[in-house]
């Protein structure tokens, strides 16, 4: 009797150790593969977060359905699926003074800035600039573009130009549909303050975009609009615009996807749509189109009104040295604010000759 019972456990004890050693086996197993790929770990985050969050669009996708872009966007928004993104190719990524480096740093710069990083996602159209972005551990995403090569400095209103910003209308309408609200910004931005305290946050504001010069009035369609920064929630009117927008491709030959748009509100497209759109003050989000008058109330400065990068790099550069006096002065005199103002944007200027 003694015997058997010595013998049932000693059977028991072996099982447990064969169970404890397959379950070991597969431990080690897991965390080899998360270690030697670790876009799974990513991806099984993104897929987390996205089953967890409901869209606030009703475009009838399944929530199961996880793609690249869906994984990219997932890690990178927030709770309520608002996300930033920016655009870059290798014109932005190389160089001594790389455009994307300059914009990087305004965010370390900035006021209450820094974590924003955390929701920017990157979409770049080349390899060159997806491994910069890689390099740089950045929320990336690698956008197809249909065997169109965006790798060089697309100049102002050339014919890539024209084809890039229309590309970035299509893909900015597929993240639409997805759900997500999000706020697009050109790498020629600095954010030297965060925005969103300057932005409505009511939901009923479809759309908030800034201006090459403010008219006073919110409000008014009289405002030139600049698509290099603007905040969009993502519900069916905003997405009927953007497929409107770009419907309009190609019967807008020799126009930029802005004009087209600028054109759109002025026929009534934005009233018809139901759309309320609000027009951000140059005081607040400013541009070397309309500089704001006070270095004190700016959350953001666009190298508008600048045809290369260059040209932007350089006069980007005196923003962010006076930005710096700025922070630097215990009690900031009224020459200090009001240099900011005077900036002449002489490089800027320069772009626009000899054409």
């Amino acid at each position: 009797m003694d015997f058997c019972r010595g013998m049932h456990i000693s059977k028991d004890h072996s099982s447990s150790s064969y169970l404890a050693a397959i379950f070991g086996l597969l431990f080690v197993g897991c965390v080899y593969v998360l270690i030697a790929n670790p876009d799974r770990s990513n991806t099984f985050v993104a897929f987390r977060d996205y089953i967890s969050q409901p869209s606030t669009a009703d475009n009838g996708s399944s929530p199961l359905h996880i793609d690249a872009l869906e994984a990219a966007l997932a890690a990178t928004s927030t709770a309520n699926k608002t996300l930033i993104i920016a655009m870059v190719n290798k014109a932005y990524v190389e160089g001594d003074k790389p455009m994307l480096d300059m914009f990087l740093d305004s965010f370390w710069l900035g006021e209450d800035t820094r974590d924003l990083v955390n929701h920017l996602l990157l979409v770049t159209v080349d390899q060159t600039s997806f491994e910069r972005c890689n390099f740089l551990r950045l929320h990336c995403y690698k956008l197809e573009t249909d065997g169109v090569a965006f790798d060089g400095e697309e100049v102002y209103m050339s014919d890539d130009f024209i084809k890039m910003m229309w590309r970035r209308t299509l893909f900015l309408s597929d993240v639409l549909k997805r759900g997500y609200n999000f706020i697009f910004t050109d790498t020629d931005v600095l954010w030297l303050r965060n925005p969103f305290p300057r932005l409505s946050l009511n939901e009923s504001t479809d759309l908030q975009i800034s201006t090459d010069e403010f008219n006073g009035d919110e409000w008014s369609e009289g405002n030139p609009i600049n698509t290099g920064f603007y905040m969009v929630r993502s519900n069916n009117k905003t997405i009927s615009l953007f497929e409107s927008w770009y419907a309009r491709k190609n019967s807008s030959a020799g126009q930029k996807e802005q004009d087209v748009l600028d054109r759109m509100m002025h026929e009534g497209v934005f009233r018809k749509l139901e759309l309320r759109v609000r027009f951000l003050d140059t005081l607040y989000f400013s541009g070397f189109c309309q500089d704001s008058r006070d270095i004190r109330a700016v959350s953001t400065v666009h190298a508008n009104c600048c045809r290369t990068i260059s040209a932007k790099i350089a006069d980007l550069t005196v923003v962010i040295q006076s930005w710096k006096t700025l922070k630097s002065s215990p009690s900031p005199s009224a020459n200090v604010t009001s240099t900011f103002g005077r900036l002449k944007h002489v490089a800027c200027r320069e772009s626009w000759k000899n054409l």
